[in-house]
C-alpha cells in the first residue's frame, strides 16, 4: 500500500486548507483510515478517523472545525480544515489499516503511513 499526502501549506489563522491522501494498493472504501499530526518534540496525535462504513471520530480540538471524508471514486482520503489556529501547525500524516471492515478508533494502531505534509498557521 502506498499513501501520498498533498495539500499542505501556509495559511493565516481563521483560514482553511484541504488535505488529500491518495491511496494505491487498497480500496479506501473498505478500510479504517485516519489523519494524524506531529509537532517536533511532541508525540504524534490523532486528528480524525473514518471507518469503512463512513463513521467518523475526531480529536477534541478538531471537532467542529475539521471534516474527514473519503472520495471512493478517486480512492482518496480527505481532510477539510476550517477555522485554523496557530496550534494546528504540524506535519499531517494519513494512515490506513490493511484489513477490510475492521474496528476503527482514534486509538487504533495503524500499520501504514504516508510521508507527511506540512501545515503552517500564522
Amino acid at each position: 500500500v502506498q499513501l501520498v499526502e498533498s495539500g499542505g501549506g501556509s495559511v493565516q489563522a481563521g483560514g482553511s486548507l484541504g488535505l488529500s491522501c491518495a491511496v494505491s494498493g487498497y480500496l479506501v472504501s473498505r478500510l479504517c483510515m485516519g489523519w494524524f499530526r506531529q509537532v517536533p518534540g511532541k508525540e504524534r496525535e490523532a486528528v480524525a478517523v473514518i471507518s469503512w462504513s463512513g463513521g467518523t471520530a475526531y480529536e477534541r480540538s478538531a471537532e467542529g472545525r475539521f471534516t474527514i471524508s473519503k472520495d471512493n471514486a478517486k480512492n482518496t482520503l480527505l481532510l477539510q480544515m476550517n477555522s485554523l489556529k496557530p496550534e494546528d501547525t504540524a506535519v499531517y500524516y494519513c494512515a490506513t489499516d490493511v484489513v477490510p471492515g475492521t474496528w476503527c478508533s482514534i486509538h487504533k494502531d495503524f500499520p501504514n503511513w504516508g510521508q507527511g505534509t506540512q501545515v503552517t498557521v500564522s
